[in-house]
């Protein structure tokens, strides 16, 4: 074979090992790649959390996470904050939109600079409060004269939508645009997932491109919305996006218990309307933000998740149609006594492992099983489990040698943070029994430890 045949196949192994690295370990969120490209040296997604004490941020781009070592001396906040980054980064909300400027330093990701995604500036003409929305979804849209648009992906509209609205994501906005109406005089509203979104900001300019005189962003979406009021589901959405993908929700169904045990949706649990101040109470914690769905006959679903709401509640949405709209669709129904007491837990999260299953292993570690300290030496000194092994995370890394591969290893720090980022990391360096401790943990230097979140 000549050279250049030699060449170019070398080449395309370069590019074939290129694509593969980057389909294993993505850089950049889907939902980011509407208005940017992956970059060299950039991570663009969703914060997940900052450890201060192994200086490691961890950041995730859909179902892929990464792992980005910071030195608080060295970090640069791009958009011009007066804070210290250690500062800047205990501030930063879970899930927020996040750029990462990272350099490798002896295989390992080390940020050099960090930005938050900033609201998208709307003029101010084109804004549209929630107490004007409330009044136009309230007359609906033929008396109200108005079309509203969730620019958001299906899948996210498919979790639940503001009154009204029918989708039109942004990203197929040129292949969907027939479905606007033809009067290009009628108001037009778009809304997506909040100020640092910029779905609905860029579909409004290209409806206003179009043609279209008389259009308007609800800046704050879908996080606003749901904090005073209800979204809505239809039938398949419930049964594709909600029971089908197993997403832990309280399903409530409020009619009355003699029609509800003649049919009703599988799980739900029975609330009736007329016992609804007393079931309150058994609903998980309003700061948990489960979601509730919903249903009922006629209004009463409507009225039950108004009262939901006032109670404290900001995650709650309504079945479009009722039971009614469940049976026509042809999905499954059941028959007899609804449950009465209203179970939810967090769906858990990748490597997580359940409380009980750790105090039992902790109580007497098996043999074939390593528990992880992954705290700091001062923090070790006060107490440990005992059989585990203890190495901080900031040098776990270095002492992969240390670590058995044919025993599972189940990982703690002292609130989670440090011992996820340990499973990730474990997990990318070929360990393949692994979990991990969420929530908080205090020892005694007898060796008694307490859990709580």
């Amino acid at each position: 074979m000549n050279r250049i045949g030699t060449g170019a196949l070398a080449l395309a192994a370069a590019l074939a090992a290129t694509a593969a690295s980057a389909a294993e370990k993505p850089v950049i969120a889907k939902i980011c790649t509407n208005c940017h490209q992956p970059q060299a040296g950039s991570l663009r997604g969703y914060f997940d959390s900052a450890a201060f004490k192994s200086r490691s941020i961890q950041i995730r781009m859909d179902d892929a996470v990464e792992i980005v070592a910071f030195d608080p001396a060295r970090l640069e906040v791009l958009e011009g904050a007066r804070k210290e980054p250690a500062e800047y980064l205990r501030q930063v909300k879970k899930s927020h939109e996040i750029r990462i400027a990272f350099e490798e330093k002896d295989g390992k990701k080390v940020a050099t600079a960090v930005s938050l995604k900033q609201p998208m500036k709307v003029p101010a003409e084109m804004l549209i409060t929630t107490a004007e929305l409330e009044k136009l979804v309230a007359q609906g849209p033929e008396k109200g004269a108005y079309t509203l648009i969730d620019s958001r992906p299906l899948p996210r509209f498919q979790e639940g939508f503001i009154p009204t609205a029918q989708n039109l994501p942004f990203p197929a906005f040129d292949k969907l645009q027939d479905k606007l109406p033809t009067d290009k005089a009628r108001l037009l509203v778009f809304y997506c997932a909040g100020p640092t979104c910029s779905m609905s900001p860029k579909s409004a300019d290209k409806a206003k491109a179009l043609g279209y005189t008389n259009v308007r962003v609800y800046h704050e979406g879908m996080p606003a919305w749901s904090k005073g009021h209800f979204g809505l589901l239809a039938a398949q959405h419930l049964k594709e996006a909600w029971i089908d993908k197993d997403i832990p929700a309280v399903l409530l169904d409020v009619r009355p218990a003699d029609e509800a045990e003649k049919g009703f949706i599988q799980g739900a649990v029975g609330m009736p309307a007329g016992a609804l101040a007393k079931g309150l109470r058994t609903l998980p914690p309003a700061d948990k933000k489960a979601p509730i769905i919903v249903y009922g006959a006629g209004q009463e679903a409507e009225q039950a998740a108004a009262r939901i709401i006032a109670a404290g509640q900001s995650n709650v949405k309504v079945l479009a149609g009722g039971f009614e709209a469940w049976k026509s669709a042809g999905y499954p129904v059941a028959t007899g006594k609804l449950g009465r007491k209203v179970a939810w837990a967090p769906k858990p999260r990748p490597g997580e492992i359940a409380w009980d299953e750790f105090t039992r292993l902790a109580k007497k570690i098996p043999a074939d099983t390593l528990i992880l300290d992954v705290r700091n030496d001062d923090e070790a000194q006060s107490g440990m489990i005992h059989g585990a092994r203890q190495i901080p995370a900031e040098d776990l890394e270095k002492r992969l040698a240390e670590l058995p591969r044919d025993k599972r290893i189940v990982a703690h720090c002292s609130t989670g943070v440090r011992a996820e980022m340990a499973y990730h990391l474990l997990k990318e360096k070929g360990f393949e029994k692994l979990a991990f401790l969420n929530g908080n943990i205090a020892i005694d230097n007898r060796g008694r430890f307490k859990l709580s979140r």
